[in-house]
């Protein structure tokens, strides 16, 4: 019985938040952060009346409305917005949500960026969604020449083995399909969990151990990372103090910030590449 009041809720809203019409602009609603980037980099940050949970950047985003993150969006805010289009995260917006979006008339797009090489052709998309594609080629440009400063001038012939840590309780890291995993293997090392199932699963210090990670990098809240590690020092990171944190948002979305994660990576990793050269 809740049809409606959702559907009583977005008439109300008509009266006093126009839909798109005939020269009015279209109305955008992103369902994850990283596409509220990329809308914004391809010239359609200006459509966007409403975002997801955690979309903090640019600052423009911060002030748009708020519809819930990726396990529970508040439908009847979503349909009050009067979206002409909602961007779906392929792998994290429920089919559900897809469906019901659809069934009541709205236009839903997916996309699935995964990997720094299909952030261009998502730019390139939702540009010729805003209608702004000198723009999303702007960005396009802009993105392939920075990736091509940023690649390594050699790669070692063994790379320094790496354990990317989500979060310390409980720890988790992740797979090799994940955009950590493929920053970190771009820099010259190797995710010692990239062949586990799954893109986020939970490991055992126990098997960090095992697996003698040389460098460990923290992407979670933790400033100083290393002193959740110091009562393991024959782990070889840690009795270095190769232990390193990270910038969550910047290694995790595949958006153009991506890259400023990856110069991060980079950065920590470097130091053990040129000492070891082909890791220990």
């Amino acid at each position: 019985m809740r049809a409606l009041p959702v559907l009583l809720l977005a008439a109300l809203c008509a009266l006093s938040v126009p839909a798109s019409g005939a020269g009015q602009a279209p109305r955008w609603v992103s369902l994850a952060p990283h596409l509220t980037e990329l809308a914004y980099e391809a010239g359609a940050g200006n459509l966007l009346v409403g975002v997801s949970a955690y979309s903090d950047f640019p600052e423009a985003a911060r002030s748009l409305p708020r519809i819930g993150d990726a396990q529970r969006v508040d439908k009847e805010r979503l349909l009050a917005l009067q979206p002409d289009l909602v961007l779906a995260w392929g792998s994290g917006t429920s089919l559900e949500l897809i469906e019901w979006l659809r069934h009541r008339g709205i236009r839903v797009e997916t996309l699935e960026v995964r990997r720094l090489e299909e952030i261009p052709a998502a730019l390139e998309t939702l540009g010729r969604w805003a209608d702004t594609p000198a723009t999303a080629s702007a960005a396009v440009r802009r993105f392939r020449a920075r990736l091509a400063e940023l690649a390594p001038a050699a790669v070692p012939l063994a790379p320094v083995r790496v354990f990317i840590e989500l979060d310390h309780r409980p720890l988790f890291t992740v797979t090799g399909a994940h955009l950590i995993s493929e920053l970190v293997e771009r820099c010259g090392g190797k995710n010692i969990f990239s062949d586990l199932p799954g893109l986020a699963p939970a490991v055992s210090v126990e098997a960090v151990m095992a697996a003698a990670p040389e460098v460990i990098l923290h992407t979670g809240p933790d400033a100083d990372p290393l002193s959740a590690w110091r009562r393991w020092p024959q782990v070889p990171a840690v009795s270095r103090s190769a232990v390193y944190a990270v910038p969550g948002d910047l290694v995790a979305r595949p958006s153009v910030r991506a890259l400023d994660g990856l110069e991060a990576i980079c950065r920590a990793l470097d130091p053990w590449r040129r000492a070891e050269g082909t890791g220990s």
